[in-house]
């Protein structure tokens, strides 16, 4: 199977190619991964798009090394998959690489990738960058990528607390006493990593613009709630009584996540 696989990579027509680097992804193997390598350099750039997705089960060192130089690619299609392909290593030194292609990139989809990977690694050291995105002002070409940002930031905190990479907006809609509350690790976050201190700032002034797009208030809201501080509470019981359900939803779960916060905090103190 692997040598037909190889084969196909190295002499298929386009479409052949890209059918054995699905296929090789879904063994999620290291070993399957290699044979994918010789495909990122592939003259098509559907194929060497397809591939970064395909190596993304190499060690994360390894996976870093072959990965980044595609983030220069003349293709944005190429650019934008790697960028996503590097939040799935989750190798925190991807992060300057990818800041730098945030910074730097003219292509918006390229720069909205980037941001989810960044959430998807789940670093502190990405916050600082992040932020800078949600202090301007709301453009409608803009808003995917401040949604993700605001998601992104969440997905951190929320990473930090609970190493859990997965992260659902919001848990459900059922009654509180069936949703479960993951114990967090820093009850006091914003103190323990100072980033989040600016960012819950930033979240808050983005959860009051009544010019901001409701997707991104959603996942701003998230992200206070993932933070976990109590000076969010006033804001987020505010939008309790959002036209938006969702919203108010959301507001809900994250006022039960600090309050769950400062249960521990005064436990800690008694």
């Amino acid at each position: 199977m692997q040598i037909s696989l190889q084969k196909k990579i190295q002499s298929g027509n386009t479409e052949e190619k890209r059918n054995a680097l699905l296929q090789i992804r879904n063994f999620e193997t290291d070993a399957a991964s290699r044979l994918a390598i010789p495909a990122l350099r592939d003259k098509s750039e559907i194929v060497r798009a397809t591939a970064a997705f395909s190596v993304i089960f190499l060690p994360k060192d390894e996976a870093l090394s072959i990965l980044i130089p595609l983030l220069s690619d003349k293709k944005e299609l190429v650019r934008r998959e790697t960028a996503y392909a590097l939040g799935k290593v989750r190798n925190p030194n991807a992060i300057n690489p990818l800041i730098q292609v945030l910074q730097m990139d003219k292509n918006l989809e390229v720069r909205a990738a980037c941001v989810i990977a960044l959430g998807e690694i789940g670093n502190v050291a990405a916050v600082v960058e992040l932020i800078k995105i949600l202090q301007r002002k709301p453009k409608t070409e803009e808003e995917f990528l401040r949604r993700g940002t605001a998601r992104s930031v969440g997905q951190i905190a929320q990473i930090i607390q609970t190493n859990e990479v997965e992260v659902v907006t919001p848990q459900n809609y059922l009654p509180d006493k069936f949703k479960q509350l993951e114990r967090p690790k820093y009850p006091n976050l914003i103190d323990i990593f100072s980033p989040f201190r600016a960012a819950n700032d930033v979240l808050i002034e983005t959860l009051k613009n009544p010019r901001e797009f409701d997707d991104v208030k959603r996942e701003a809201a998230f992200a206070l709630g993932a933070i976990g501080d109590e000076s969010a509470i006033p804001v987020l019981q505010t939008n309790l009584s959002a036209k938006d359900y969702y919203l108010a939803e959301i507001c809900r779960e994250a006022l039960r996540k600090i309050q769950f916060i400062q249960t521990l905090k005064n436990e800690q103190k008694a």
